[in-house]
């Protein structure tokens, strides 16, 4: 057995295998905090909310941080921002640890393989990674995994490109960055992330229309599609203006960075586009559009979406995980507990589960191959 696990800004998404299905848990990367009382606790501790106390505070964290900050008219805290952990919010420490051991579970056995992921330094920024990535990996390696980071993009090539041979363009659209890498047979060619997300849109409508933040993203989330028949002056017509706007200086980006490398002239590949940004109705269709004007020295073949695209980074990293297991099998010990309890275990952490075969087994299997 193998974990995936996607840190995104917004959610926390871990996968895992189970009898041939990939089951996905997901919880939000968010917190609220409330005044303590003995009866605030108990309901919540009767309603399985997730939260924890720290002296006269209550802490609830994950996706009933949302709608209680909505009840109660307070912006959502964030462990996370701009993709990376939060240097501004003192409690990003704690709340994430806890979010990390809900939606991982404990490991089957100890030193059982998660690779989790972890975003590339953008290139519009002076930001750095590597504090982001040492501390989620310190995490996990206390749980008693044996962690490995694995580039954003990269997961996204495999998660969504094995029926190419893990060549194209893969770009994960988060809520703190967006990544990108091309890769051809599965080595990447070009990896790098953009500092502007859906939070970069969330927060650039909300100022347009004088509405908060979270309210955007609620609205965002609730059916909000791209197909531009919306009213300018509403905050569906802002977010559609600011994420053509998005898309365009991710365009812009690409084209540069391509122009730098040394990528073969007259390669053909696919693009992937995935991330909860990616989510809304008619993204693909924007996206192709615009990368059609694009000055790029290859060609596309064709532009696609994730058929999940909340989930398709940590199917990536659960794909990379069990193809680095599966090579080191021999070397490894016998797990010290059944599958049947490590399927308990996994189903005890608090969040949304979703099952899903989408054809893991096919992609993991030639991942195998191919690192063979």
């Amino acid at each position: 057995m193998a974990k995936g696990l996607d840190v995104g800004t917004m959610n926390l998404v871990s996968g895992r295998q189970d009898e041939g299905d990939t089951v996905f848990v997901q919880q939000r990367n968010s917190f609220v905090e409330i005044e303590y009382s003995d009866m605030a606790e108990q309901m919540l501790s009767r309603s399985d909310v997730l939260h924890i106390r720290k002296d006269d505070t209550v802490y609830v964290v994950g996706d009933d941080a949302l709608n209680f900050a909505n009840i109660f008219k307070q912006e959502t805290r964030r462990p996370m921002q701009r993709g990376i952990l939060s240097s501004d919010e003192k409690s990003a420490i704690p709340m994430i640890k806890l979010i990390i051991e809900q939606v991982v579970g404990e490991p089957d056995y100890p030193g059982e393989t998660i690779h989790f992921s972890t975003p590339a330094d953008p290139i519009d920024s002076d930001l750095s990674t590597l504090y982001h990535q040492k501390t989620c990996e310190s995490f996990l390696a206390d749980m008693g995994y044996n962690p490995e980071p694995i580039n954003e993009g990269m997961a996204v090539i495999y998660s969504e490109l094995a029926d190419n041979n893990f060549t194209g363009l893969g770009i994960s659209f988060g809520a703190g960055m967006t990544n990108v890498c091309l890769a051809y047979y599965a080595v990447p060619v070009m990896t790098f992330s953009i500092a502007r997300g859906g939070d970069w849109i969330d927060e650039q409508a909300a100022q347009a229309t004088g509405k908060p933040v979270d309210k955007v993203t609620s609205i965002k989330e609730d059916d909000f599609e791209l197909d531009f028949r919306t009213d300018v002056g509403g905050v569906e017509g802002a977010l559609a203006i600011y994420y053509e706007n998005l898309l365009d200086y991710v365009i812009q980006h690409i084209a540069r960075e391509v122009d730098d490398e040394d990528v073969e002239e007259g390669l053909d590949v696919p693009v992937v586009v995935t991330g909860g940004t990616a989510s809304p109705s008619g993204f693909e269709k924007l996206f192709e559009d615009h990368l059609k004007d694009a000055n790029l020295p290859f060609s596309i073949s064709d532009v696609r979406s994730a058929d999940e695209t909340l989930y398709s980074v940590a199917r990536g990293s659960l794909v990379a995980a069990r193809s680095e297991e599966d090579r080191d099998a021999p070397k490894k010990s016998a797990p010290v507990s059944s599958s049947k309890s490590g399927s308990k275990s996994g189903s005890k952490s608090k969040g949304k589960s979703k099952s899903s075969d989408a054809g893991s087994d096919k992609k993991e299997e030639e991942a195998a191959a191919t690192e063979d």
